[in-house]
């Protein structure tokens, strides 16, 4: 795992799949998904390399249920007194009460889920108790800084992003995603592709100058112009 800083108060944790994001509150530590299962051992490494313990994580938010993002919940609630965020619709799954939907998968994200999960279903994440179910525009204290939830729904029911207005950062979990090459994709692996276009659409709508994605780099410079110019090739490719 890399840790690379994007504001004085905002760092990324990458890993090979699913990043986490950690927040530096005024009194204490905010982090955004937590990585697949085992990221808990690495996740306290990079907190105490910024001279901070494990235990000043006070906050979890989590994007959506799949396990590449809540898989090290559960162990992360254990470091502290940490109060877990997500959105309603995907609770049930998060506390073990139901199983996701599956996704519709186009023919090429076919061919990509069976190299990615080797023709098996995913394995969900060890239920977690989530402590606030967030509902669209909720705001989420994370020590001086506002945070709004903005459902965005189709990669998940539930799925949810994190818009920070006062620093112009939005972490978009799975709705959003950056190739290597840079280019900025809707999300795959969707369980309503239409309803996670209008999500991608309503995100690239916001005043943001970073992004912070689920898998791929982060936008950190003019972000909304990015998001918006995603949305219009979008567009073309489906209507030519």
């Amino acid at each position: 795992m890399d840790v690379m800083q994007l504001l004085p108060n905002l760092y990324m944790f990458r890993f090979p799949v699913g990043h986490a994001y950690l927040w530096r509150g005024a009194d204490w530590l905010t982090l955004i998904d937590s990585g697949v299962p085992g990221s808990a051992p690495a996740i306290a490494a990079g907190i105490e390399s910024l001279g901070h313990r494990p235990a000043d994580v006070r906050r979890l938010l989590l994007t959506h249920h799949h396990v590449d993002h809540a898989g090290s919940a559960a162990e992360i609630t254990t470091w502290a007194d940490v109060t877990v965020y997500a959105h309603q619709a995907d609770t049930p799954v998060l506390e073990g009460h139901e199983q996701g939907r599956p996704p519709l998968l186009t023919d090429w994200e076919q061919r990509l889920w069976d190299e990615v999960h080797g023709g098996k279903p995913p394995q969900p994440a060890a239920p977690v108790v989530v402590d606030h179910r967030l509902h669209d525009s909720d705001v989420i204290d994370l020590g001086g800084e506002p945070a709004v939830a903005v459902a965005v729904p189709g990669h998940t029911a539930g799925s949810v992003s994190f818009h920070l207005p006062r620093s112009r950062v939005l972490f978009t979990g799975d709705t959003i995603a950056r190739l290597p090459d840079g280019t900025v994709i809707l999300g795959v692996f969707n369980v309503d592709p239409e309803q996670a276009t209008e999500s991608m659409k309503r995100q690239a709508d916001l005043d943001v100058e970073i992004a912070c994605f689920g898998h791929g780099e982060p936008l950190t410079h003019g972000a909304s112009a990015l998001l918006r110019a995603a949305v219009t090739q979008l567009g073309d490719r489906r209507s030519g």
